[in-house]
């Protein structure tokens, strides 16, 4: 049994296929299958079925699955004991980030790096959380950023915070942050939203559908820029966290209200693989982003919930 072994494990059983654990791992199919065989072969137990859908952990399987995991993580403790912390570090780190979150964090983030390890070199990825969650897979990226997404054994997830969606539009919409607006206010607009297949699309749908209105979705766009962009001039507004779109409040080229609870609010996490230790610049980055964060929230520039902080959700007033 080897760490090659325990990986195509996890990625198997989150994945259901052969082929799409190939595919993410870059190993060819044969391959990826005799790992597999081998180590049922070693344990004397089948761990999955196989069926025309593709392939399921059996009762052994899940079992094996769960001390898989543990011995990745104490791969990465061993790692970690064993490291000098205090040494400026050479090296390249990637790191993914949503394009609203990217807007509030890359700079204090670089400057983070650039203080501490100076000589190292920081890659920052802006895409929405299914490419992220994807290039984490694929090993092309160290550590990500994402709005909460379905659970994969391949990843260790920690939550960061939690936001909450305002109304935005342009400044003769009628908006007020002392004013926070209702489900049927909101369904009343015509509005900007992602796609369908997009995540605050979703998130922004199931709220919708909870409060009992139809929203009235007149363009769809998939880039951040551009929803912004048809806010600030109309005719129509959209739903969007406040820390991304402070300059453009401030300088009164867009107007926001809160929305009244239960309103729409996304969490964020931190994402990492978990079937591979992780270097210790990817350890100080997460580290960075989760001080980065804290210290935003609580000084009121990002307004939303630091989970298993305690801290109040403001609903946007520092950005007013």
């Amino acid at each position: 049994m080897d760490i090659n072994q325990l990986r195509t494990l996890l990625h198997v059983a989150e994945l259901g296929s052969l082929s799409r654990a190939a595919e993410r791992l870059r190993i060819a199919q044969p391959a990826l299958s005799r790992q597999v065989r081998l180590l049922e072969e070693e344990l004397g137990a089948r761990l999955f079925d196989r069926h025309g859908r593709g392939m399921t952990p059996t009762e052994k399987g899940r079992e094996a699955l769960r001390h898989a995991q543990r011995v990745m993580a104490e791969l990465e403790e061993i790692r970690a004991a064993v490291a000098d912390e205090d040494a400026a570090l050479r090296g390249h780190v990637s790191v993914g980030m949503p394009p609203t979150v990217s807007a509030i964090l890359a700079r204090p983030l670089v400057a983070a790096f650039s203080a501490r390890h100076p000589d190292a070199t920081l890659r920052i990825v802006d895409a929405y959380t299914g490419y992220l969650r994807d290039w984490l897979h694929r090993g092309e990226l160290h550590l990500a950023i994402m709005y909460q997404s379905p659970p994969a054994r391949s990843l260790r997830v920690t939550p960061l915070l939690e936001e909450r969606l305002h109304l935005v539009g342009p400044p003769g919409a009628g908006l007020s942050p002392a004013r926070p607006v209702t489900a049927a206010e909101v369904a009343a607009r015509r509005l900007f939203l992602p796609s369908p297949g997009h995540g605050l699309r979703a998130l922004v749908e199931t709220w919708a559908a909870a409060a009992g209105v139809a929203l009235d979705v007149r363009v769809e766009a998939d880039s951040y820029a551009i929803l912004t962009a048809l806010a600030e001039t109309g005719p129509g507004c959209t739903l969007l966290p406040l820390a991304p779109i402070r300059r453009e409040i401030a300088a009164g080229r867009l107007a926001h209200a809160p929305i009244a609870d239960p309103a729409p609010r996304r969490r964020l996490e931190l994402a990492m693989p978990a079937d591979r230790a992780a270097p210790r610049l990817a350890r100080f980055a997460a580290q960075a982003l989760r001080d980065i964060a804290g210290d935003l929230v609580r000084g009121g520039q990002w307004s939303g919930r630091l989970i298993g902080g305690g801290e109040p959700d403001p609903a946007g007033g520092a950005a007013s």
